[in-house]
């Protein structure tokens, strides 16, 4: 299983999956279930909806209970020239 340290762990892991892999990468995860996936799978071969725009939702709902069931904050870059910052001369 992967380890995510903030939300944008969790958006780079989401970005590249397609549909079917998406599925595979949030099975262990047990987010959605297997009804959850015959409703997407019935919209998007019905045509009913595109996969892209089922799997654009499915991630954003995967994000959101990623970072609340892990209490996920957004990443706080630390500038490099921050102890530069901080200096009195």
């Amino acid at each position: 299983m992967v380890v995510f340290e903030d939300i944008q762990d969790v958006e780079e892991w989401l970005e590249p999956l397609g549909y079917a892999a998406f599925w595979r990468a949030v099975l262990p995860w047990a987010i959605f279930g297997p009804r959850d996936k015959a409703h997407c799978d019935r919209l998007t071969k019905s045509g009913e909806v595109r996969e892209d725009a089922v799997l654009a939702g499915l991630k954003v709902m995967a994000r959101i209970e990623l970072t609340s069931r892990l209490g996920l904050e957004h990443r706080i870059y630390d500038p490099v020239d921050r102890q530069y910052l901080m200096s009195m001369h």
